[in-house]
């Protein structure tokens, strides 16, 4: 089932988690750490966002699958999702490092499969 009232808003942001400059700065002067914005906010968005997201798996940017993988493990806490899926979320080992992609790539696909049935 198509999200119409999220549709807009997970497409501007699906289109943003290429761009490098998308990200904001958050913590000390000592200790700064990049906030993906749109990461961030197709995760809050949730359940309606992941069909977007699951057909970027296949990128070839990496910089863009890491965060394709982030929006994804978010977005898979989406209450309402995890009701249906018994709790069952994205569950990544270690998010947010271009050397884990693969495998965690493979998690989301294999998570997907499981739960595909929901959309």
């Amino acid at each position: 089932m198509k999200d119409t009232v999220h549709e807009p808003a997970i497409q501007y942001y699906v289109d943003k988690l290429a761009d490098r400059n998308y990200v904001k700065p958050y913590g000390d002067d000592d200790n700064p750490r990049p906030w993906y914005t749109a990461a961030e906010a197709l995760g809050a968005i949730g359940k309606p966002a992941i069909p977007a997201l699951i057909g970027h798996l296949d990128t070839p940017d990496p910089y863009e699958l890491k965060l394709v993988l982030y929006a994804l493990m978010l977005a898979s806490q989406d209450p309402e999702l995890l009701r249906v899926t018994q709790g069952d979320y994205l569950q990544l080992d270690t998010v947010l490092t271009e050397d884990d992609n693969m495998a965690n790539r493979q998690r989301a696909i294999e998570w997907w499969r499981q739960h595909h049935h929901h959309w």
